[in-house]
């Protein structure tokens, strides 16, 4: 063997273990990219999860909004029906006293019914409130405290002004009241 045969010996084996180390470097390399793309994988997985939960709790948000709209959709008229029914009450208790107006009174009744149980079919209730109850701000709204008739009246509800309408669930318009002081 000659020199050169010795220097391309060596230079063989050399290359063999340079090529050794590029497939140990290019199996590496295909483990991180495989784990790489596994995060990337996971991450995107999540993010459509996150998204798809997300669209869900939307779509249940506004069936729950869109029912509750419905159920107080007729709010603004059952409002604006309220002063007649008071008209109505108050009326009725005017033509009481006066004996001569009985067929008037029985007309005026039958109105008023008729208008109240249209009314309750479509959701409007009252809110019973009678003297001697406890007064809570929560439910009532007062317009004057005067002076208790008796001691036990003290903080109750001494007389009811106009009456309180509940829409479903809503209150509409709270029961005015006077409170003993």
């Amino acid at each position: 063997m000659s020199k050169k045969d010795k220097n391309q010996t060596i230079e063989e084996p050399q290359l063999q273990d340079d090529v050794h180390e590029n497939t140990e470097d290019t199996n590496v390399e295909t483990i991180s990219v495989e784990e790489q793309l596994q995060e990337d994988l996971a991450k995107e997985k999540d993010k459509f999860m996150r998204l798809f939960a997300e669209f869900e709790n939307y779509k249940k948000r506004t069936a729950k909004e869109r029912i509750d709209l419905f159920k107080t959709a007729s709010e603004d008229v059952m409002l604006s029906m309220l002063p007649v029914l008071d008209d109505f009450e108050r009326a009725l208790l005017h033509i009481e006293d006066d004996k001569e107006a009985e067929e008037l009174r029985k007309g005026v009744l039958l109105i008023y019914n008729k208008l109240l149980s249209t009314l309750e079919k479509k959701g409007l209730t009252k809110i019973e409130v009678s003297q001697g109850d406890v007064f809570n701000a929560d439910d009532h709204e007062a317009i004057t405290q005067i002076p208790a008739p008796s001691d036990d009246l003290k903080g109750k509800i001494i007389d009811v002004i106009e009456k309180g309408y509940k829409l479903g669930d809503k209150v509409i318009r709270f029961p005015k009241v006077v409170i003993g002081q």
